[in-house]
């Protein structure tokens, strides 16, 4: 029972995971805080885009 233990004190595997996991958490956090950013400006540019699109005429020949 005690060479189950001291191996399983040794045993890394599981750090190598929590590595992953942190990581692809501060990934996703960052991919969240920079839509948070940009969604507003992007927002914004679309209605200007929609309104000049809408006040612009057709002119047929």
């Amino acid at each position: 029972m005690m060479n189950f233990f001291n191996k399983f004190r040794r045993d890394e595997d599981g750090a190598v995971t929590v590595d992953w996991v942190v990581l692809t958490a501060a990934i996703v956090g960052l991919g969240i805080a920079i839509l948070a950013t940009v969604s507003g400006g992007v927002g914004d540019l679309a209605g200007a885009i929609d309104s000049e699109l809408s006040s612009m005429t057709i002119a047929s020949y």
